[in-house]
């Protein structure tokens, strides 16, 4: 039975791919570790396409607009709020659905500023292996990333996964 979407805040997700395969991580800032290393996401706004939205969203967090678009994942992914999480992150929903793209880095490494727009959502960041990045990520959220690491291994050149 598929979840009730109404209940999850719309958002949007991206893997930012550097030409040579590997992709972006940024450290969340004020988390503790060990995962607090994850990719740029956030919300949505009434109207907005989603793709606009995941533009505004890396440019937002990573200072990044040098990209040219690879993919996004078919229909919403879904993940709900652990209990610790309410208030102003939950506001109301049970977790959030997600679209997911893939965009390839094509600027220079200068144009990273995560302070660009205001209080930074990352105080770190890095170069990574897609592969990598489900180990790094909140467990409730590790399922999603599943997903997205599935959809884009082809960007990343890694071997097929069987389903």
């Amino acid at each position: 039975m598929s979840p009730d979407l109404s209940a999850y805040r719309p958002n949007v997700g991206v893997v930012l791919f550097h030409p040579d395969g590997r992709v972006w991580l940024g450290r969340r800032a004020k988390t503790p570790a060990p995962y607090n290393w994850q990719f740029p996401q956030g919300g949505v706004d009434a109207g907005e396409d989603l793709e606009t939205a995941a533009r505004r969203e890396l440019a937002e967090e990573t200072g990044v607009s040098s990209v040219a678009l690879l993919g996004r994942t078919d229909g919403w992914l879904t993940y709900d709020f652990p209990p610790e999480h309410t208030g102003k992150l939950a506001r109301g929903f049970k977790g959030q659905r997600q679209v997911w793209f893939a965009f390839r880095f094509d600027g220079d490494e200068a144009e990273i500023d995560l302070e660009a727009h205001g209080t930074p959502e990352f105080d770190a960041w890095r170069w990574g292996r897609l592969d990598e990045v489900c180990e790094l990520i909140v467990p409730f959220k590790r399922p999603t990333y599943e997903a997205v690491v599935a959809a884009f291994h082809d960007f990343a050149g890694l071997p097929g996964r069987a389903a």
